[in-house]
């Protein structure tokens, strides 16, 4: 029976029909549709969502019938967490509005002795009458007020901030919106980020008289404790052959696998793992060279201390991920990938992506010191990731661009939130920082022309040529319009168009 979405409890099941939205967040457990999730991503093309996939609270659900385990409810879900990050960022201050701030703390002073001096001068020194001096004080006062100075930065980094939620990019604060316009250089991780994450086995290279049905059995027997996208390639591959579970496994980050199968001792990774265990590389370097060469990662395979195979496997790269870089460098900004892969992999995927710097072989908890390296040699530096070791690493740089399709941890570590799994979101966030930039800064100006120019006209400095004395009425009008013409310029912003193919 309908309950209210308050009382929906995690774990409980929920019926969805055609033409409802989804309550809560949950995973399908029953059914088959396509869900509108364009409030959560901008994205105008509904999703297919089938048994297992996960659906969103307040999506729209559009022909069929589903039913769904709740597993977040209330302030968890995903649309709490993005409403309460955009109120957090609209809360926000940018640096350029602290600086508006301090400008504020002795422009107010200064205005105050102006006005004090505009009325000792025409009541002492000009020879008017009293009402004459304190018209021209008041006048000074009022249309002094430094309102359009406060609201420039506040009003065009709420537009902003809503504008990119709208297109899901999540920007945490105001100083990560203004921070991202600075960016010169931007550090993208492979697997995951730049790549589907989703790699599958392409070759097996046996060695010893092996046969690659049998490396391949072991191979998945070896991987079933881990969850690295190369292991559940191998675990795809593998099928439903039977395999023994490991009686010994030991994941070495960066290295590779440790693991002793049916008493037999098994290596499982890139060289270095080889190396470090003794194990002499006796395989056909020209197949490795062959493999790498065509963007192939190679695992290699040691039995009992000595090698016996070469496990080739593929990552594709993301729809329109070269597009993405092509539109970076266009914008003047450089771009740097980042791997645990070695050389010559590493710089078969950077040739088809468009990314010439190549940071290979770096192990998970090298990724922050690489970019260190970066900022201290003088760039602006942002880092794209989405996985748990990807997380050092977005903390350290100037921006961290967390994927929404990634880990917590990296989303929570991250400045900004793509929600969509698209790289050309992180164009987009780049531009759109540019975009209310550029209306700060015009809302600044207008601010400080309109008292440059509105200051000495209070004063009374036309009195003298043209008798003309402003009256405090009309300087309070002159006031509130400088307030209304910063609002609206930053209203304007509405108008600013994300790339085509969004709602």
């Amino acid at each position: 029976k309908p309950v209210p979405i308050d009382e929906v409890e995690s774990g409980q099941i929920v019926v969805v029909k055609p033409g409802e939205k989804v309550p809560v967040d949950g995973i399908i457990t029953e059914g088959y549709s396509a869900v509108d999730e364009a409030m959560l991503t901008g994205e105008s093309l509904p999703v297919e969502k089938k048994t297992g996939d996960t659906v969103i609270g307040a999506t729209l659900n559009k022909t069929g019938y589903f039913k769904f385990k709740a597993t977040k409810v209330g302030s968890e879900t995903a649309l709490a967490q993005i409403i309460r990050l955009v109120e957090m960022a609209q809360g926000s201050k940018a640096p350029i509005q602290r600086l508006a701030d301090t400008i504020s703390g002795f422009f107010v002073p200064a205005v105050m002795g102006v006005a004090v001096v505009t009325f000792l001068v025409w009541w002492f020194l000009g020879g008017q009458t009293f009402i004459f001096a304190l018209t021209a004080f008041i006048a000074v006062m009022v249309i002094a007020c430094p309102c359009a100075l406060g609201l420039a930065t506040p009003t065009a980094i709420m537009v902003g901030t809503g504008k990119g939620a709208q297109n899901g990019i999540l920007i945490k604060s105001a100083g990560a919106l203004e921070q991202a316009y600075k960016v010169t250089t931007i550090v993208f991780d492979k697997t995951g980020t730049l790549t589907a994450g989703r790699p599958v086995v392409t070759d097996i290279v046996t060695f010893r008289g092996w046969h690659s049905e049998d490396i391949l059995k072991l191979a998945a027997a070896v991987e079933k404790g881990s969850e690295h996208p190369l292991a559940a390639a191998i675990m795809e591959a593998a099928g439903n052959m039977a395999s023994a579970a490991p009686q010994k496994f030991e994941a070495l980050s960066g290295l590779g696998i440790i693991a002793r199968v049916n008493d037999i001792d098994v290596l499982l990774g890139n060289r270095l793992l080889m190396q470090q265990n003794g194990v002499a590389a006796t395989a056909d370097e020209t197949q490795i060279s062959r493999l790498e060469k065509e963007g192939k990662t190679v695992m290699l395979m040691a039995v009992n201390q000595e090698m016996v195979a070469l496990i080739a496997v593929a990552d594709t790269l993301k729809e329109n991920a070269a597009e993405a870089i092509a539109q970076l460098h266009s914008l003047g900004i450089e771009t740097v990938m980042i791997t645990g892969d070695n050389q010559r992999t590493a710089q078969a995927i950077g040739k088809k992506v468009g990314i010439q710097k190549i940071l290979a072989e770096v192990l998970p908890h090298d990724k922050a010191e690489e970019v260190r390296k970066l900022q201290e040699s003088g760039r602006v530096t942002a880092m794209v990731g989405d996985g748990i070791n990807d997380a050092p690493a977005l903390a350290r740089a100037d921006i961290g661009i967390a994927l929404g399709s990634g880990t917590d941890v990296a989303m929570e570590t991250g400045d900004i939130v793509l929600v969509r799994d698209d790289l050309r979101d992180v164009v987009e966030a780049i531009k759109l920082s540019r975009y209310t930039i550029r209306k700060i800064r015009q809302n600044l100006f207008w601010a400080f022309i309109y008292n440059t120019i509105g200051i000495p006209v209070a004063a009374g400095i036309l009195y003298p040529l043209w008798h003309i004395q402003l009256n405090p009425v009309i300087a309070a009008a002159a006031m509130g319009l400088s307030s209304v013409s910063v609002v609206t310029n930053s209203l304007l912003m509405n108008r600013y168009q994300m790339r085509k193919g969004r709602r």
